[in-house]
């Protein structure tokens, strides 16, 4: 019986064949004369076919389905040079079909193949975890797919040739997101993008950039703006391109507006500048394009919240060249906004003047400031003014006036005959004196629109007091002359 059970056809003990004839049929091993190649599994007719495994000599390996002596069916290869491995489905000896390919250097990718190349739809995880879903054609993204890269960023789109090509959406980690045209793996074409910041831009891309992006700030209007003291004014602003075209292709670009004063540092009088500046409040001076540098210089606008009259008039008491007398009415009186103050100290009416709403979002390459006018002195700056009694101290040297300021308003009458009013003085002390100012807009956007923050737009600025008083003469320029 026991030699019976060893001569069973269902026994898988490898037979004994003749040295250099492969098993006719059944279970066995063969060495292949060239000792390159070891198989050990079934036979049918001379040949390997059904499950097998065939070794070669550098250590790769094949274990899987053969018929009639080629692979062919599903199973497993072992590539000893790179330490991939397949397991899937095989046509005479090649990957192809369906299947799953591990990278030794990290990654993966299942999904169809054909002739051991990644050939149709596929899933590719690369080895720092960047997942693709798409098309393939000769082992590289192409067609349509969709793509998941490290940094977060999310690709839906075109592919040619591994790099994205055609039109796509791009969803950015930071929120932002591009739909548009693609080349060589970058936005060219027409395309639209809505940055993380709010802008949006929407147009011609070249080689990744926008075709007809902003470049600069520009604040219309003269050379020099002229307004009246205490008066508000308007600050129309564009967006510029380098061909000085408006770039109406932006929106959204935030910019702030915001003043100086200029600063005169003069060599005789090196403690004397138009505001004398406690240390505390000391500030590098901001150059600017008209020759001279500014210190920073406060804003206020009747559309926002600020200080009320009330307010103002005190903390600008220390700084204002009006005698204590003068101020004392308007401090009193009832008549400021012309009704008594409402419950928790804010003045009725819309007598308040307010802190400015410095910052405006452009629309297609515009945008424009409301009511701007500028505030009284904050704490810490001190005006120097020069009266007639000082100049005569002075020896009536014309270097000892200060450039932006006019002579100060003195005690006497005003022209007219008649004396300011409590709100006259509430108004005169709650604005800036006469002189010369700079308005500045920013590009404050955040984060900058593709890294970039437009350079700051100046524009000169000169307070009149209405012909109140002369206008000085200021150092390096000409003899003074009346405003």
């Amino acid at each position: 019986m026991a030699a019976a059970s060893e001569r069973s056809p269902n026994s898988r003990q490898p037979r004994r064949v003749p040295p250099g004839r492969p098993p006719r049929d059944g279970y066995g091993v063969y060495i292949y004369p060239n000792s390159f190649f070891r198989y050990e599994g079934e036979w049918k007719g001379g040949k390997k076919h059904g499950h097998g495994k065939l070794v070669f000599k550098d250590g790769s390996y094949y274990e899987g389905q053969f018929v009639d002596g080629e692979i062919m069916g599903e199973g497993c290869r072992l590539w000893a040079s790179s330490g991939n491995t397949y397991s899937g489905q095989f046509v005479l000896g090649e990957p192809q079909g369906r299947g799953i390919m591990t990278y030794k250097a990290g990654g993966r990718y299942e999904g169809e193949l054909s002739h051991g190349m990644r050939e149709g739809h596929g899933c590719l995880v690369d080895q720092d975890g960047q997942v693709y879903r798409g098309a393939f054609h000769s082992n590289k993204r192409h067609g349509r797919g969709q793509m998941v890269f490290l940094n977060g960023d999310k690709y839906d789109g075109d592919w040619v040739r591994d790099q994205r090509q055609g039109h796509g959406v791009l969803c950015q980690a930071d929120g932002s997101t591009y739909e548009g045209q693609w080349h060589s793996d970058v936005f060219s074409g027409l395309g639209s993008m809505a940055h993380c910041s709010g802008v949006v831009y929407r147009g011609m891309w070249i080689n990744g950039h926008p075709a007809a992006q902003a470049t600069r700030i520009v604040i219309l209007g003269p050379e020099v703006m002229d307004v009246a003291q205490g008066s508000s004014f308007s600050v129309k602003v564009q967006l510029q391109q380098d061909d000085g075209e408006v770039a109406k292709s932006e929106d959204g670009r935030v910019l702030k507006i915001s003043a100086g004063v200029r600063y005169v540092q003069l060599q005789a009088y090196s403690e004397v500048s138009f505001f004398k500046v406690d240390e505390d409040d000391r500030e590098m001076p901001i150059q600017t394009p008209f020759g001279f540098d500014c210190i920073t210089y406060p804003l206020s606008s009747p559309k926002s919240g600020g200080l009320e009259p009330r307010a103002a008039l005190e903390s600008s008491r220390a700084n204002s060249p009006l005698h204590e007398g003068d101020l004392e009415p308007a401090l009193a009186s009832d008549a400021l906004c012309g009704q008594e103050d409402p419950p928790g100290g804010l003045p009725g009416g819309g007598c308040k003047p307010c802190c400015p709403e410095d910052c405006q979002r452009v629309e297609r390459g515009c945008a424009q400031f409301m009511d701007v006018r500028l505030g009284p002195p904050p704490p810490g700056y001190h005006p120097v003014l020069f009266l007639g009694g000082v100049h005569k101290k002075a020896g009536n040297s014309p270097r000892s006036c200060l450039g932006p300021m006019r002579t100060a308003p003195t005690t006497q009458d005003p022209p007219g005959g008649s004396r300011p009013d409590g709100a006259a003085v509430a108004e005169l002390a709650a604005a800036a004196f006469p002189g010369e100012y700079v308005i500045m807009v920013r590009d404050v956007t955040t984060p900058p629109f593709l890294g970039r923050v437009l350079p700051t737009a100046f524009k000169h600025l000169r307070v009149s007091a209405e012909g109140a008083w002369p206008r000085p003469h200021i150092p390096g320029e000409g003899p003074g002359t009346p405003s």
